[in-house]
C-alpha cells in the first residue's frame, strides 16, 4: 500500500519553491486591440489610448507604460487630460465619466482610478438629454464642460464631479442671443465641439451640429459673438492668437471666421473645399481638424472615387500630401515645437491612431517621412502564424541583425521619438533576447524582446524565392508627381496575403552559427545563413518524397509553390541557399536544426526526413502514414471533412467506455478490512480511466516533434549522434546517425539507420522528447559547449529519455529503453499537455543555486512546473482562459522561465514564472513646472486648500502625545506628495487611521502599566 501514499511535507523544499517560482503577468507587447479613443498631454508628453474593451493605456518615452481597466469593460469614447495635471478623464459609451491619476507608490508611478460619475438629466427628461457628446477640461483645472445631445452644456467640478447647476449653459439661454430667423431651425441640437479661447479662458467656443457657433462668456453668462453656419458641423479649431478660428463641415468644406470686438455677428473670411474639383459636395467625407500655418484635416475625399480611403491631408504653402492609411483613422493629434509668443503653431510631428497601427509623421523634415516607432508595433501587419524565442543572443550576431535591419529603415525619419514623457527607471535587461514571429505573407520578423518595449529589428521575406502574383520590388510609398489628389500610402498593416501557401509555420535559429531554418504551409523548408551584404545567387532546390514506398495515395490538397529560375537578388541579412520541398506539399509540422552537424530535420503529416545542408543532399525520409490516414492527404486548405468517419469513431469510443464500465461494476467480496485501512491513510488522487486511442484515428502519422541528441542508443559503451521523432499516434522513432569528422565532412555522406521504435500504450500524441545526461541535466544546445557557455554533458553515467505525450510524462533508461518513471497527467488532473519546455530557474536569494524544470501549459490554460528527473509537480498557476484556444496555441516559453501568448491578434501578453527573471515596466512621471500666471494662481489655490486641510487635521488633539506626533509627521508627508488635493476624502481616511493609532497607543500603555504592577 506504500505506493498509494502521498509524499510528506518538506519545509525546506517549500521554502526553495518560494525562492524559485512566482507567476506574474508583466507587460503587454504590441498594438492595443480595437482602439477607440486617443488623448495627448502636451504638459506631460504622454499619450493615452482607449479600447473597446474598456482598457486605457498610457505611453511616453520608451519603457514608460501604464495600463488601467474600467470595471464596466465598456468602450472608451473620449480621453481628455486635465491641463497641467497628472490626471485624465475618460468617457465611456455608457455615458459615465472616470477620473484617473498618476500617483507615486514605492518609488514608481502608478495609474489609479479616483472617481466615477454618470451625468443625469432633469427629472422627466429623455435619456438623450444627458448623453455626453463633447468634453472640455478647463485650463483652471477646476471644472469640466460637458456638451450633450440636447444642446445643454453642464459644468462639473473636479475632482468630486459635482454638478454646478447654476453654471449650466442651456440651449434656451444661447438662443436668446441669436437672430429669430435662425432660431426656428432647431439650431441648438447636439453640442459637437467645445473649445476654450487660447488667450481668454473666460470665453468658450461652442459648436452645434447644425452649424451654429457661439462664443460664450462664462463670467457674464452671455453670448458675445455668434457665427451662423449653413452646413453640418464636425469640429472647431482656434488660431494661436485667438483672432480667428476654423470650422470643419460634413460636406468636405472648411470655413475661416474672424473674431473681433466690433462685430458680434461675423461673416466668414473664406470657405474652401480642398478636393472640390473631383466631385460635388455630397460625395465628400467630413473634415475634422485644422491648424495654421499648416492646414491638416482628415477626410475630405470624394466618396464616389475614394470612399474606401482613410486619409489625412497636410497642406503647407505649395506642398500638399494626402496620407493614405491602411485602416480606419480613429483620431490624431499634432505635437508642436513653437514658442509661447509665436504667432502661429509650429507643428513638428503628427501622431495618427489608426484602427490597426500607430503612425507618426515628421513634419519638420523634407518630404514628411514617417518615424520608426520604438513601441506599439503592429505585430499583426500580416497574421501571426508561429513564434520562436531565443535567449541570450551573442553580441556579434545581435549587431549583425541590427545592421541588416537599419538598411531596411532608410526611408524612416531620423527624428527622435516625439512622445517622450516620463522616465524609465527599470533596470537594464540582463541579456539580449529575440522573439521571431512567422507571418501569413511569408515574412519572419525579428523583435527585440529584452525589455518592456518590443522593438522591430529586422524583417525577412521568403517571397523572393518563389513566383507569386506580388512583385517584391513594389514600393508602397511611391507617388506620382502629376496625380491628384496626391495620395501617399503609409503604414505596414496588410492583412491580405497574396498566396496562403507562403505562410511560415516553423522557425529555428541557431544563435551560435547564424543558421536559420524556416518552414512553410506548402511543405517548403528554407535553410539560410546571415550575410552582411546584399548578394545575388541561385537557391539550390531538393525534393523530398515522403510517400516513396506507399501506393494508392493521392494528394488532394494545394500544389507546391513555383520557384524562380536563375539567380535571385537578396538584400543584406538572412539569405536562403537551399530549398527542400516536401512531397506531398503539406504543412510542415515540426522542424529541428543542428548547426554543428550541419543537419536539418523536418516533418509533415506524412512523415519526416533528414537533410544535409552542407552537402545539400537528402539523407533519408521516413513515411509515418497509417492506411486509415486519408484525411492527411486532403491538406489544410481543403474543405473536405469525413463527417461519417468522425461520428463512427466517436460512437466506438462511447461503446468501449460503456463496456469497460460494466466490467468494473462486476464483482463484490468482503472489503471492510481494506476499507478500514484506507480510511486511516491519505490516498493519492483517483485516476481517471483513459481509453487507448485506436490506430485507425486520423492523423496518427502527423509528426509532432523532432529532436537531435548525442547519446547512447545502441549500447552503453558508445554514444553517437541520433535523431528522434514523435508522432500523433504515440510512436517514437530513433535513428542512429553517422556524421563524418570535419576533415572528411564534404567527402563522405551522412548515414542514418533506424535503431528504436517505441509505441506508447495509449497512443497519445507525443509533444516533446528530451534526453538527460548522467547528472540528470538536459543535453546542451548545439555549439553551446564549444562557445564555453555550458558544461560538457556527462557521458559516463547512464542517460535517460523523457517522452512527453499529451496525457503523461514517461522516463526511459537508455540504451535499453526500459520504463523507469511516469507521471499520468490526464488521469490525475483531467487535462492535456499543449506546450512544454525545459526552463532554468534561479534563486532570488542566492546566485549559487539554479535548477532545470519543465514548464508545461495544458489545454485548460494552466501552467504547471514539474521537476526533473523525478517528475514531481512543484506548483500550478492559472494563466490563460481555457476558452482562449488561440492564446493557448500561440504560447511560447523562454529558456529562463518567461513566456508569451497572444491575447488578441495584435498583442502578446508577457508572463514570468521565475522570481529572478522579471521584465515589467517601472517608470516615474514628474510634474513639470508651470510657467503661466494663470496656472500658477490655480496651483496656489490647490496648495492653499491642501494646507487648510492639513492645518485642520493638525488642530485635532489626542490624549497621547505619541499619537499627535505621528499624525503630524504622516500628514506632512501626504501634503508634500500632493496627496491632499482631494482633502475631503482624505480627511475621513486619515481620521480612521488616527483612531487606529490612538487605540494601538492605548493598548501599549495598558500593557506597560500591567508590567509595572
Amino acid at each position: 500500500m506504500r505506493r498509494f501514499l502521498r509524499p510528506g511535507h518538506d519545509p525546506v523544499r517549500e521554502r526553495l519553491k518560494r525562492e524559485l517560482f512566482q507567476f506574474n503577468k508583466t507587460v503587454e507587447h504590441g498594438f492595443p486591440h480595437q482602439p477607440s479613443a486617443l488623448g495627448y498631454s502636451p504638459f506631460l508628453h504622454l499619450m493615452a489610448i482607449g479600447t473597446r474593451s474598456g482598457a486605457i493605456k498610457l505611453y511616453g518615452a520608451p519603457g514608460v507604460e501604464f495600463v488601467g481597466l474600467h470595471e464596466e469593460n465598456n468602450t472608451v469614447m473620449q480621453i481628455h487630460f486635465i491641463p497641467d495635471q497628472c490626471q485624465l478623464v475618460t468617457l465611456l459609451d455608457d455615458n459615465s465619466l472616470h477620473l484617473w491619476s498618476l500617483k507615486q507608490h514605492s518609488g514608481a508611478s502608478e495609474l489609479w482610478e479616483d472617481h466615477r460619475f454618470t451625468l443625469k438629466g432633469p427629472p422627466g427628461s429623455p435619456p438623450s438629454a444627458a448623453q455626453i457628446t463633447a468634453v472640455l477640461p478647463h485650463s483652471s483645472r477646476e471644472v469640466l464642460y460637458l456638451g450633450t445631445e440636447s444642446g445643454n452644456i453642464f459644468v462639473v467640478e473636479l475632482p468630486s464631479f459635482g454638478v454646478l447647476e447654476d453654471r449650466t449653459i442651456t440651449s434656451e439661454a444661447v438662443l436668446r442671443w441669436i437672430p429669430e430667423d435662425y432660431c426656428n431651425r432647431r439650431s441648438c441640437e447636439l453640442v459637437e465641439a467645445l473649445q476654450e479661447h487660447p488667450k481668454n479662458p473666460d470665453q468658450i467656443l461652442i459648436g452645434y451640429s447644425r452649424g451654429l457657433i457661439v462664443l460664450w462668456d462664462r463670467q457674464n453668462n452671455k453670448v458675445t459673438h455668434h457665427f451662423l453656419g449653413s452646413q453640418q458641423l464636425e469640429n472647431l479649431s482656434w488660431q494661436r492668437d485667438g483672432s480667428k478660428f476654423i470650422s470643419c463641415h460634413y460636406d468636405g468644406s472648411y470655413t475661416q471666421w474672424p473674431v473681433s470686438n466690433d462685430n458680434r455677428q461675423s461673416l466668414p473670411l473664406e470657405n474652401l473645399v480642398p478636393y472640390v474639383v473631383l466631385a460635388p459636395y455630397l460625395g465628400i467625407c467630413p473634415v475634422f481638424l485644422l491648424r495654421l500655418p499648416y492646414i491638416i484635416f482628415q477626410g475630405g475625399m470624394p466618396r464616389a472615387s475614394y470612399g474606401d480611403r482613410h486619409s489625412i491631408s497636410v497642406i503647407h504653402g505649395s506642398q500638399q500630401i494626402a496620407f493614405d492609411f491602411t485602416s480606419r483613422v480613429i483620431d490624431f493629434f499634432i505635437i508642436f515645437s513653437s514658442e509661447p509668443t509665436a504667432e502661429f503653431d509650429d507643428p513638428s510631428a503628427m501622431v495618427v491612431l489608426a484602427e490597426e497601427e500607430l503612425i507618426v509623421i515628421d513634419l519638420k523634415s523634407a518630404g514628411w517621412p514617417a518615424v520608426h516607432p520604438p513601441y506599439l508595433a503592429s505585430l499583426h501587419c500580416s497574421a501571426i502564424t508561429c513564434s520562436h524565442h531565443v535567449s541570450n543572443i551573442p553580441l556579434k550576431l545581435w549587431e549583425r541583425i541590427i545592421s541588416a535591419g537599419s538598411k531596411q529603415n532608410v526611408h524612416f525619419s531620423n527624428m527622435p521619438w516625439p512622445i517622450d514623457g516620463g522616465t524609465n527607471i527599470a533596470p537594464d535587461p540582463p541579456q539580449r533576447d529575440l522573439l521571431l514571429t512567422g507571418h501569413e505573407d511569408g515574412t519572419v520578423r525579428f523583435w527585440d524582446a529584452s525589455g518592456v518595449c518590443l522593438h522591430l529589428l529586422y524583417k525577412l521575406s521568403t517571397v523572393r524565392v518563389f513566383l507569386t502574383d506580388a512583385d517584391p520590388n513594389d514600393n508602397m510609398n511611391t507617388m506620382g508627381e502629376d496625380e491628384w489628389p496626391p495620395l501617399r500610402k503609409v503604414g505596414t498593416f496588410d492583412p491580405y496575403s497574396d498566396d496562403p501557401r507562403l505562410g511560415i509555420q516553423k522557425i529555428y535559429l541557431c544563435k551560435y552559427s547564424g543558421y536559420l531554418a524556416v518552414a512553410g504551409t506548402a511543405g517548403q523548408v528554407l535553410v539560410m545563413e546571415l550575410n552582411d551584404e546584399g548578394a545575388e545567387h541561385v537557391v539550390d532546390h531538393v525534393e523530398a518524397d515522403l510517400l516513396q514506398d506507399q501506393e494508392g495515395y493521392r494528394w488532394k490538397g494545394h500544389e507546391k509553390l513555383k520557384t524562380r529560375d536563375g539567380p535571385v537578388q537578396f538584400e543584406a541579412g538572412f539569405q536562403p541557399f537551399v530549398l527542400v520541398q516536401c512531397q506531398p506539399p503539406a504543412v510542415v509540422t515540426s522542424l529541428a536544426l543542428h548547426s554543428e552537424w550541419k543537419l536539418v530535420a523536418f516533418g509533415t503529416s506524412h512523415g519526416f526526413g533528414l537533410f544535409d545542408h552542407q552537402q545539400k543532399r537528402l539523407v533519408f525520409v521516413k513515411c509515418t502514414l497509417h492506411p486509415s490516414d486519408q484525411l492527411a492527404l486532403e491538406g489544410p486548405l481543403s474543405r473536405v471533412k469525413s463527417l461519417k468517419k468522425s461520428l463512427r469513431q466517436s460512437f466506438r469510443r462511447i461503446r468501449r467506455s460503456r463496456v469497460s464500465s460494466r466490467k468494473r461494476r462486476g464483482g463484490g467480496g468482503n472489503t471492510s478490512e481494506v476499507r478500514g485501512i484506507l480510511q486511516e491513510m491519505e490516498l493519492a488522487p483517483v485516476q481517471r480511466k483513459i481509453e487507448a486511442r485506436s490506430a485507425e484515428d486520423s492523423f496518427t502519422g502527423f509528426v509532432r516533434t523532432l529532436y537531435f541528441a548525442d547519446t547512447f542508443l545502441r549500447d552503453s559503451s558508445r554514444h553517437c549522434p541520433s535523431l528522434w521523432a514523435g508522432t500523433n499516434g504515440g510512436t517514437v522513432y530513433a535513428f542512429c546517425l553517422r556524421v563524418p569528422p570535419a576533415e572528411r565532412r564534404m567527402d563522405e555522406p551522412v548515414r542514418a539507420e533506424q535503431a528504436k521504435e517505441i509505441q506508447l500504450m495509449h497512443r497519445a500524441p507525443v509533444v516533446s522528447i528530451l534526453v538527460l545526461d548522467g547528472r540528470n541535466i538536459p543535453l546542451p544546445e548545439p555549439l553551446e559547449v564549444a562557445h564555453d557557455l555550458s558544461k560538457s554533458p556527462d557521458m559516463q553515467g547512464s542517460h535517460q529519455l523523457l517522452v512527453v505525450s499529451e496525457e503523461q510524462f514517461k522516463v526511459f533508461t537508455l540504451p535499453k529503453v526500459s520504463s523507469k518513471l511516469k507521471l499520468k497527467l490526464t488521469a490525475l488532473e483531467g487535462c492535456r499537455v499543449r506546450k512544454v519546455m525545459v526552463a532554468n530557474f534561479g534563486s532570488c536569494k542566492t546566485d549559487d543555486y539554479n535548477e532545470n524544470d519543465l514548464a508545461v501549459l495544458t489545454n485548460l490554460g494552466d501552467i504547471q512546473i514539474i521537476s526533473l528527473p523525478f517528475l514531481k509537480l512543484q506548483i500550478r498557476y492559472p494563466c490563460i482562459r481555457k476558452e482562449d484556444v488561440s492564446g493557448i496555441a500561440s504560447c511560447v516559453f523562454t529558456k529562463y522561465g518567461q513566456g508569451f501568448y497572444l491575447i488578441s491578434p495584435s498583442e502578446f501578453e508577457r508572463f514570468s514564472l521565475s522570481t529572478k527573471w522579471l521584465v515589467e515596466p517601472r517608470c516615474v512621471v514628474d510634474v513639470p513646472e508651470v510657467s503661466s500666471n494663470n496656472h500658477t494662481h490655480s496651483r496656489s489655490v490647490m496648495e492653499n486648500a491642501s494646507r487648510k486641510s492639513s492645518q485642520c487635521l493638525f488642530s485635532v488633539t489626542f490624549p497621547f502625545p505619541g499619537v499627535q506626533e505621528e499624525v503630524q509627521v504622516t500628514m506632512e508627508k501626504m501634503v508634500s506628495k500632493n496627496y491632499c488635493t482631494q482633502y475631503s476624502m482624505m480627511t475621513c481616511k486619515f481620521f480612521k487611521y488616527c483612531s487606529n493609532m490612538e487605540r494601538c497607543y492605548f493598548l501599549l500603555k495598558k500593557r506597560e502599566s500591567k508590567k509595572r504592577n
